[in-house]
Formats: structure tokens, C-alpha cells, sequence
């Protein structure tokens, strides 16, 4: 497939660290060399990074989330392969060839006035290839979980999931930003906006969404919309861990209990990301949202806008993530 690179397992060992007596979780983890090869796998989940922050770029952020896949993969594929662990139920596919996009990209003029214009155009190509490897993966029957990048990368996976399904899905993004903002151009802010506009997008839930970060315009296209809604993080700053999971079991039932699943590591305090916050979620509180989440019909996992470029601890609150989503003894 174009513009998509598969892992092999030669690939997977470069990064494992072997040890005496212990089996490590890319030991055991499935690969494929062809999407038409999914359906006979045995493992429930995929996993694919796309390595590529012109997205954020394009939206006047701080760029790094393109590092962060590696990252995870250094972390996930070390914890170990125990009693707890099920490796076996993933397929390890690959990541989206992001290449000749920041190619293009680099013969920009940063300095034209429509440079950002033009950066989206190049996100619209990105849209395509993840469009096309999610709906493969959701047609297999598998649930994809797709690391990032920006969360410009939602409309290509919201809009791969629907047409595999074959009607509008409704989503739940953990975020302290909406990503509504007007379709003018492809960028990170505003990749649920145009999944909605195209009906892709069904009923959406923002859960942490921050007072200070959303405009009035935002607010009133939302108020505006009957299936789009969100709990503000403010209203749970007195709350406990469990007292959020109650908001969030509304955010649940207002999707029916049936969503894709976004992740936005903005919303996580002090992770570095794109849109760094010193208030947010702790990583106790996303695993224990996870814990709750998993439970229902979910059609996908996507986690976004972190940057670990910096700070390795990342990649591996992030294989945390993964490993709690898959897991099946909870």
C-alpha cells in the first residue's frame, strides 16, 4: 500500500531488550504484509502509528507529536509477556510513510500567506491514507488503535470507521479543546468539525473540555446541536477519580454506549503535547477512564498530540494506555 509501511518481525526487535528467563510483549505481538491478511488473524486489536505533526503545524502549534510512535513502541514492546498480558490479541501493523508529505511540505515558503493554506492541502493527503487503512481494519472485524500525531488525524478515522459501518459514528474525546473550529482548511482544530458537516460524525462528547480554551462560537455551535454536548473540566476539579467516572458514564449513555474512542493527551497535566496544560487529567485518572470505557462498543482507540521527544516517561504512560485497553481480565 502506498504510503503505508509494514512491520516485520526484524522490525519489532530492534526494539526489544532481551532478558534472562522473562518473554517480552513484541515477542508475542501478530504481523501482517498485506491488509487483506487481517481477516484471518486471530487478535481483536491493530495497532498503527502515524509519525507526523504537519497537522499540529498547520494549526499554529507547538510541533513534536511526530516522535512520540517510536517512543511508545520502545516502551510497549518491553513490558513483559506474563499471566496479565496478551500479546497474542494484537496485531503490531505498521506506520503511515509520512515522507514525502513533510517533503512537500519543506518546499513551502513558511513565510507566505498561505502557508498554513498549503500545509493543509498536504493533511488532506494524510486524511486519505488514514482513511483507507482504517476502514480495511474495521471491515476485518478488528478495532484499530492508531497512535499520533495530531489530532487532525480524527477525520480520517472517523470518516475510515463510518464508511466500514456504513452510517455516521458517534465519538467521545477526552480533551480540553473541541477541534470544532470552521472548516476552512485541514488542521488539528477542526477535524471533528468537518467529520460532522460531512456526516460522518453522529453525536459527539467532549469530556474535560476547558472554559478558558473554547471560544463563545464554539460554544454556541454546540449548544446549537442536540447530539453534540461536553462536561467542562472545571465542573470536576472537587470531584474524586470515581465522581468523574460517573460524568463520564453520562457522556457514555448519551452515545449509547457505542463510540470511537479519542484520547488527547492536552487534557493530561504536565504531559508535554502540543497544547501543554498544568491542569488537567492525572494518568490514574485516564486509566481508570479506560477501565470504564473498554467495557462498552467501542469502534476504536486513537491517542494524539503528545510529544516525547523529551521525555521518555510519555511513551510509556502511553503503552500503560494500550496495554490497559487490550487487556480482557478486568
Amino acid at each position: 500500500m502506498e504510503n503505508f509501511t509494514f512491520f516485520n518481525t526484524s522490525d519489532i526487535s530492534k526494539f526489544i531488550k532481551h532478558r534472562e528467563n522473562e518473554t517480552k510483549f513484541g515477542e508475542g505481538v501478530k504481523t501482517v504484509s498485506e491488509l487483506d491478511q487481517l481477516a484471518e488473524c486471530g487478535a481483536g486489536y491493530v495497532l498503527f502509528g502515524i509519525p507526523e505533526d504537519l497537522g499540529v503545524i498547520a494549526n499554529f502549534g507547538k510541533p513534536g507529536t511526530s516522535k512520540t510512535f517510536q517512543h511508545v513502541l520502545s516502551s510497549l514492546l518491553n513490558i513483559q509477556n506474563n499471566k496479565f498480558n496478551r500479546p497474542d490479541n494484537l496485531v503490531l501493523l505498521g506506520q503511515i510513510n509520512c515522507d514525502s508529505f513533510y517533503e512537500e511540505a519543506e518546499s513551502l515558503n513558511p513565510k507566505s500567506e498561505n502557508y498554513e493554506n498549503q500545509l493543509g492541502d498536504i493533511v488532506t493527503k494524510i486524511d486519505s491514507v488514514v482513511t483507507a487503512v482504517v476502514k480495511a481494519i474495521v471491515e476485518s472485524g478488528k478495532t484499530p488503535i492508531v497512535i499520533g500525531g495530531g489530532h487532525n488525524n480524527c477525520y480520517g478515522i472517523i470518516k475510515g470507521t463510518s464508511t466500514a459501518l456504513d452510517k455516521p459514528i458517534n465519538v467521545l474525546n477526552i480533551d480540553a479543546h473541541t477541534d470544532l473550529r470552521i472548516p476552512d482548511y485541514r488542521h488539528s482544530g477542526n477535524g471533528f468539525r468537518y467529520a460532522f458537516e460531512e456526516d460522518y460524525l453522529n453525536k459527539y462528547h467532549v469530556f474535560g473540555l476547558h472554559k478558558n480554551y473554547t471560544s463563545q462560537e464554539i460554544f454556541d455551535f454546540i449548544d446549537h446541536e442536540k447530539v453534540l454536548n461536553y462536561f467542562l473540566y472545571e465542573d470536576g476539579l472537587h470531584l474524586t477519580t470515581l465522581d468523574k467516572c460517573v460524568r463520564l458514564k453520562n457522556g457514555v449513555d448519551f452515545l449509547n454506549r457505542t463510540f470511537g474512542f479519542e484520547l488527547d493527551c492536552d487534557a493530561i497535566g504536565g504531559m508535554n503535547s502540543s497544547a501543554e496544560t498544568p491542569s488537567g487529567f492525572s494518568i490514574r485518572d485516564i486509566r481508570t477512564f479506560i477501565k470504564l470505557i473498554k467495557k462498552e462498543q467501542v469502534h476504536y482507540f486513537h491517542i494524539c498530540e503528545a510529544d516525547a521527544s523529551k521525555d521518555k516517561t510519555i511513551g510509556k504512560a502511553i503503552s500503560y494506555f494500550v496495554s490497559d485497553f487490550i487487556r480482557d481480565d478486568d
